[in-house]
């Protein structure tokens, strides 16, 4: 009885724990491209945006995916894939309403995505 006790108890500590940490590395992971993000769009913004500048957004996507790929959905990489695919095109060909709009896309997907991981009511049930 104690023992199944102990384990019960061992097994939720290390979930709870496991819940914490998952929020704060997703949430860090994503402030710093939120960064880059913010940075590429005000350059994207005052027509001074490069596809270079889009292209080093896009490397450090990636440094983030390969470290995000165990917690979030593959879905949500592909949608970011895509949006900063798109955007890089676009500012290439200096369509720079049209790269706008995807880069707000991918600011704001950015912020949405670690709100879904956070511990809260609305997420727990």
């Amino acid at each position: 009885m104690v023992k199944s006790i102990v384990s019960a108890v061992c097994a939720a500590v290390i979930l709870i724990a496991g819940a914490f940490f998952e929020e704060r590395f997703i949430g860090a992971e994503f402030r710093e491209f939120s960064v880059c993000a913010e940075e590429v769009y005000a350059k994207t913004e005052d027509r001074s945006a490069t596809v270079n500048d889009v292209y080093a957004l896009q490397l450090k996507w990636l440094d983030v995916k390969s470290k995000l790929h165990a917690f979030i959905s593959h879905n949500e990489i592909k949608e970011f894939d895509m949006w900063i695919a798109e955007a890089c095109s676009l500012v290439g060909k200096e369509l720079w309403e049209d790269a706008l709009a995807k880069l707000e896309v991918v600011k704001e997907l950015a912020e949405q995505i670690p709100k879904t991981f956070e511990i809260s009511l609305s997420n727990v049930f």
